[in-house]
């Protein structure tokens, strides 16, 4: 559990004591929602493995992906109602077989009332996310649909240390917040640039240097 939190060796012995005793250990299935938005108020959530993403969701069901985490990452947007001022209607889903720390809302409020240091920790937390979503939005309004593509997949290969990858048209749509429809468009294009080569269920990148010189020009 230290490991999710650098500030630990910086709380009172009471402190670290209440969060280890109310800290609760979650498992989900890759595919599982884990929070559904400002609805629900599940606490802070800490990934101690797997992969978890946080999107919004519009009223016709398209989904944008806000932010990816995995191990020793956190997720704040879960805990909104223990935060003053902060709400966001986010949902959070596993990607991958995960498990989680979980911090009671409760516990939190408290903690971010009487402890300086995990106050400034949730501030930060919020500092981040809230970069990750402006860097999105400047993303979706500035920079082409094929440039958000390539370094979509560029990202992708990154995180799972292969260039075959193993993902839908439909899932990537669901990450860009586009149609699928316009996903597969793009790939084709790729393909037919040999930067990409399209298999049922794999995309594998051949050409990355490619990617990098349109994510660059765009």
């Amino acid at each position: 559990m230290k490991d999710c939190f650098p500030f630990w060796e910086r709380l009172t012995a009471n402190e670290s004591t209440e969060l280890e005793t109310a800290a609760l250990v979650r498992s989900v299935e890759a595919g599982a929602a884990i929070h559904t938005g400002s609805a629900d108020c599940d606490g802070l959530i800490a990934v101690m493995d797997g992969q978890i993403r946080a999107f919004i969701l519009s009223p016709e069901g398209r989904e944008l992906t806000l932010y990816r985490l995995v191990s020793g990452d956190i997720c704040l947007f879960s805990a909104t109602c223990a935060v003053s001022g902060l709400r966001f209607d986010v949902s959070v889903e596993a990607e991958k077989s995960s498990r989680l720390w979980v911090i009671p809302p409760a516990v939190c409020k408290r903690l971010v009332a009487r402890s300086l240091v995990f106050a400034n920790f949730i501030g930060e937390i919020a500092a981040s996310h809230l970069s990750d979503i402006l860097w999105l939005v400047e993303q979706v309004l500035w920079k082409s649909f094929d440039a958000r593509l390539a370094e979509f997949l560029m990202k992708e290969s990154e995180l799972e240390g292969t260039k075959k990858l193993k993902i839908t048209h439909e899932k990537i749509a669901a990450h860009l917040g586009t149609a699928r429809e316009v996903v597969t468009r793009m790939l084709r294009y790729f393909q037919s640039e040999g930067m990409v080569c399209l298999s049922r269920g794999c995309i594998e990148i051949l050409a990355q240097e490619k990617m990098e010189r349109l994510t660059a020009k765009k």
